[in-house]
């Protein structure tokens, strides 16, 4: 793990964790004694910090794969589309994102880059409400974005951007 990963996993967890405790005590703080608070407050912070460094390294795993110049333009929580695959939970993260450059598309499954295609390369399709990214006349990618309206947005950014 590079410093810039480390320190954005630290920065993350830290600031979850703090955040989470002070919901905590927010909200059990007047009906609790502090011999109920503290552990609990521990325990809170250590589960919060956890998924605040898991968030962190994620997103630094990613800037990381960025080229020089490279700017991301959107990033797309997306599913299977076809698997009977249940939502996210309030506290979990998708664990596919598709992410739109000003260079290309990614695909990533948490902190893990399954592909990364340029744009002249691309030819984006509404299939219904599935969008399918086709590379060199190959099935890139079927999927199904989660956010109502994402697969519009997508389409017209790889239209702009020299996609087919």
């Amino acid at each position: 793990m590079t410093p810039e990963i480390r320190r954005a996993a630290l920065c993350s967890g830290g600031a979850i964790a703090a955040l989470a405790v002070v919901a905590f005590v927010a909200q059990v703080g007047q009906v609790a004694p502090w011999w109920v608070l503290v552990p609990g407050g521990v325990l809170v912070a250590g589960l919060a910090g956890l998924a605040g460094a898991r968030m962190g390294r994620e997103d630094a795993v990613r800037a990381q794969a960025l080229e020089p110049g490279e700017t991301v333009l959107g990033a797309h929580a997306v599913r299977p589309p076809y698997a009977n695959h249940d939502p996210a939970g309030v506290y979990e993260t998708p664990p596919f994102q598709l992410r739109v450059t000003t260079r290309g598309m990614q695909l990533w499954e948490r902190s893990v880059l399954l592909w990364n295609h340029p744009w002249p390369e691309l030819r984006v399709v509404l299939d219904g409400p599935r969008l399918r990214v086709l590379h060199e006349g190959r099935d890139a990618g079927v999927m199904l974005l989660e956010r109502p309206g994402a697969e519009h947005e997508v389409l017209l950014t790889a239209r702009k951007y020299g996609a087919g």
